[in-house]
């Protein structure tokens, strides 16, 4: 054997060993599944496996703006009517983040919810059940696929100029070797196989229990199409209300602007929000199934946003189009027009 067959079996061992390991790791942080089918508690718990907290507080926010409730001026201007009542956790943090906003912007009320122990306590419920994966518990492996992949890639580039150097060598010799790039091309392919699915298994945050549980009940409500359940099913994807779009798909591409906007008062110690609210991490932030709204990520800007590792989407939305970012409807007109508009489409949404 010469230096070249050495180092091809080290590359060997080292991908093997690197497979394994990144295989192993996975498997052992998948969250245990509890029960024999685990099944989910209601919409709210659906809409945090579909776009994690984003998504379950923009079908609350569908609840209050079909019934009236709440109702949004232009652009963008939140009122809430006197005496209103909240129907379940999310609607509450809804009305306690808008009286505690420093203004009536949507896109601020739906981040400060979004950051409400009471919504990322659904996150926690649902981890603890086995339906999703925790906050950072699979970065590491993430990491790791990627970085395997692309040191595979980078090996396989380098090993056709060794490849040469090695039939140089070889005519010197007068003997003849298998070339390197032959030797090491099978195990270094694997090696970016193995790596690019277990980066894609380590971004996945709902289980294949919590898959199957989606499924269920998106097929218990599949003959109801009232703007909340679509919601709460699907995220901001599943809502068809263009006035209900054209308020709630600016708000959640502005989730990003109030991240920053919370880190610079928290920085600042100025901040307008309710104590303890602008240095609390968003723990649970994106949480998709792929087919929910990109639009529950918290995104990136603004430490204080989401913890290193989380997962959050590094997109406002995805949500496709919709809406622009003004209302048609003058605040001093949302009670009519901009009222009768949802409430047309929404009346069994509540």
């Amino acid at each position: 054997m010469n230096l070249f067959d050495f180092l091809a079996v080290a590359v060997w061992i080292g991908v093997i060993t690197s497979s394994v390991s990144l295989l192993r790791g996975l498997r052992q942080s998948q969250p245990p599944s509890l029960g024999p089918a685990p099944r989910l508690h209601d919409l709210s718990e659906a809409a945090f496996m579909a776009g994690g907290p984003g998504a379950v507080v923009d079908a609350a926010l569908v609840s209050l703006l079909c019934d009236g409730r709440m109702l949004v001026g232009g652009p963008g201007i939140v009122q809430v009517r006197p005496g209103v009542r909240a129907a379940d956790p999310a609607e509450r943090a809804v009305l306690q983040a808008h009286q505690g906003a420093p203004s009536g912007w949507l896109y601020q009320i739906r981040y400060a919810a979004m950051r409400d122990p009471a919504v990322q306590e659904t996150g926690d419920a649902l981890a603890a059940r086995g339906l999703i994966a925790t906050p950072g518990g699979r970065h590491r492996w993430l990491r790791h696929g990627v970085v395997q992949a692309v040191v595979c890639a980078v090996g396989l580039v380098l090993s056709l100029p060794l490849s040469f150097l090695g039939f140089v060598l070889q005519e010197d010799s007068g003997s003849f070797h298998v070339p390197f790039v032959v030797e090491v091309f099978p195990v270094l392919l694997g090696g970016i196989v193995v790596g690019s699915i277990g980066a894609s298994r380590a971004r996945q945050r709902i289980t294949p229990a919590g898959a199957a549980a989606l499924r269920h009940i998106r097929a218990h409500y599949r003959a109801d199409l009232s703007p909340y359940v679509q919601t709460s099913l699907f995220g901001l994807r599943g809502l068809r209300d263009p006035y209900l779009r054209e308020q709630l798909v600016p708000a959640a591409r502005g989730t990003r602007l109030a991240a920053a906007q919370s880190h610079t008062r928290s920085s600042s110690s100025e901040s307008s929000w309710p104590a303890g609210a602008e240095v609390a991490a968003v723990v649970w932030c994106a949480s998709s199934d792929g087919g929910g709204s990109g639009g529950s990520s918290c995104g990136s800007s603004g430490g204080s946003s989401c913890s290193s590792g989380s997962g959050c989407g590094s997109s406002g939305s995805s949500c496709g189009g919709g809406g622009s970012s003004g209302s048609s409807c003058s605040s001093g007109s949302s009670g009519s027009s901009c009222g009768s508009s949802s409430s047309s489409s929404c009346g069994s949404s509540s």
